[in-house]
C-alpha cells in the first residue's frame, strides 16, 4: 500500500513517514498542496494523510480538489481539535480526522481501518444489491439510483458506506457505535458528531425534503434508522 503524507513541517513528515514505513507501507511525501495534487495524479496513492495548515493551498482546499477526480481515502491532520474544524474536514470530503498531537498507535489504527474499508468496498465484497422504497443501491457498481426517475445519486465513499449499512439494516435502530464500527471500521468515543455531519449530507442528497426526512430518521438518544416506506 502506498501512502502520501502531506505536511509543510519537516519533523512531522519525518515522524509520520517513519511510523508508516515501520508498518510496511510505501510512503510518498509532499510539503505543499500543489505537489500533493501532482502526486495524487501521477502516483495514485492508496491513502492520503494531509495536514490542514499549509501555505498557498491548505489541506481543506486540496481535499476538495482531490474529490473532484478521485475517491482515494483521505485522513486530515490538524493541530486544531475544535469540533468546527473536524466538521469542516468531513464536509469537504475527508474520510477521517485526527487532531495533533496524536498517539502513534492511534494513527496506525486509523490508517489500517481506512485502508481496510477501501479494500472491502473496492473488491465488491460489500454484499448484494439493495432496494428500499425508491432507492436502489449497488455495492459492486458503487451506484445509488432513484428508481422513480432513474437518476444516479452521487455520493462520496464514506457516504456510500454509511448509506449501505443503514439500508442493509432498514427498519432497525442503529447506534453510533454500530455505525462507527461498520461504516468507519473502528470504535472511537466522541465521534457521534461525525455521523451527524454525514447524515445531514445524505439527507440533502436522497430526501425530497431534508428537513422532514422520509428515510433517514434520527431516534433521539439511540441513534439512526433507515425507515421502510
Amino acid at each position: 500500500m502506498r501512502i502520501l503524507v502531506v505536511d509543510d513541517d519537516p519533523p512531522s513528515v519525518k515522524m509520520t513517514a517513519f511510523l508508516l514505513r515501520e508498518e510496511g507501507y510505501e510512503v510518498l511525501t509532499a510539503d505543499n498542496g500543489r505537489r500533493a495534487l501532482e502526486l495524487v495524479q501521477s502516483d495514485a496513492p492508496d491513502l492520503v494523510i494531509m495536514d490542514v495548515m499549509m501555505p498557498h493551498i491548505d489541506g481543506l482546499e486540496v481535499t476538495r480538489r482531490i474529490r473532484q477526480t478521485t475517491d482515494v481515502p483521505i485522513i486530515i491532520l490538524s493541530a486544531k481539535g475544535e469540533t468546527a474544524d473536524k466538521v469542516m474536514g468531513l464536509e469537504v470530503g475527508a474520510d477521517d480526522y485526527l487532531a495533533k498531537p496524536f498517539e502513534p498507535s492511534e494513527l496506525i489504527a486509523r490508517v489500517k481501518a481506512v485502508l481496510r474499508r477501501a479494500e472491502v468496498f473496492g473488491l465488491g465484497d460489500a454484499g448484494s444489491s439493495l432496494a428500499v422504497g425508491d432507492l436502489r443501491l449497488d455495492p459492486v457498481g458503487y451506484r445509488v439510483i432513484r428508481a422513480s426517475d432513474g437518476r444516479e445519486i452521487e455520493l462520496t465513499p464514506i457516504e456510500f458506506r454509511l448509506l449501505h449499512v443503514l439500508m442493509r439494516n432498514a427498519g432497525r435502530v442503529l447506534s453510533h457505535d454500530y455505525l462507527l464500527s461498520n461504516a468507519w471500521g473502528y470504535d472511537y468515543e466522541g465521534y457521534s458528531n461525525q455521523i451527524a455531519v454525514y447524515m445531514r449530507r445524505l439527507r440533502t442528497k436522497i430526501e425530497k425534503d431534508p428537513a422532514n426526512p422520509q428515510y433517514l430518521l434520527t431516534v433521539r438518544g439511540l441513534g439512526y434508522k433507515f425507515e421502510k416506506p
